[in-house]
């Protein structure tokens, strides 16, 4: 009996931890994005629906002005625009489910399917760890809308796409792939599991913001430039005549 209790007030404090874990503003936007993502995935499919029983119904009239199709052809019509309309609805997108980005991806859509894969991988990690992903979520909506700009090939593009599809995936899969018992064994470093995978996230998150202070200082030295271009060749002139 008195185990039974312990349980119940171990899950009654996750639950607490968790909630006040969630009013956190990286969390909290993080989970927003993600809804936004989920309700644009859902407005897409329910796009398609409409035009595939659209579609359907055009061809349904055409053909029963060319020749009568009767009620059994009207049955058929119905049930196989009620069969697209449901394989087009239940069909996995592969944008909801908590798998990394795919190297094909653009700029933007990678900063977006890395910030979603985070985010659902964020419970199975231990404290230390979902602190340093919510550090890594609060520089991606800069860091996307930087590299929307550019392209694709530009090297400092090229480190952060290697992060986000590649290396920091790899370290988060493989650290959810370890049974719980054995996360606490030390390697010959004398470095746990869990210590393992923080360092590694902190060295990531390091070089991501690196890379993004560095095109934003490019993007502020190159409006430092215009405008100065702008003040030499008008200011003076506009000011004398």
């Amino acid at each position: 009996m008195s185990t039974e209790r312990f349980d119940k007030v171990i899950a009654r404090a996750d639950r607490v931890m968790r909630q006040l874990d969630e009013r956190d503003g990286a969390v909290r936007e993080a989970a927003r994005r993600e809804r936004e993502r989920v309700n644009a995935d859902m407005m897409r499919r329910i796009g398609r629906v409409g035009v595939a029983i659209g579609v359907i119904s055009l061809l349904t009239i055409v053909i029963g002005i060319i020749t009568p199709i009767g009620m059994f052809g009207f049955l058929a019509a119905v049930g196989v625009a009620i069969g697209i309309a449901a394989l087009l609805a239940f069909m996995p997108s592969g944008k909801s489910n908590a798998t990394a980005p795919t190297a094909d991806l653009p700029n933007g859509q990678m900063v977006q399917r890395f910030d979603s894969y985070i985010y659902r991988q964020r419970p199975a990690l231990p404290a230390p760890a979902r602190a340093e992903l919510d550090a890594i979520s609060r520089i991606l909506p800069s860091l996307k809308q930087t590299l929307e700009r550019i392209d694709d090939l530009n090297p400092d593009a090229q480190d952060a796409r290697r992060l986000m599809s590649m290396h920091l995936p790899g370290l988060i899969d493989r650290y959810v792939n370890v049974p719980p018992a054995y996360r606490n064994q030390r390697d010959g470093e004398d470095v746990s599991v869990d210590e393992r995978l923080v360092e590694g996230l902190h060295a990531g998150r390091g070089a991501l913001e690196e890379i993004s202070e560095k095109l934003a200082r490019s993007d502020v030295a190159a409006l430092e430039t215009q405008g100065r271009f702008i003040k030499s060749r008008y200011g003076q002139e506009r000011i004398d005549s």
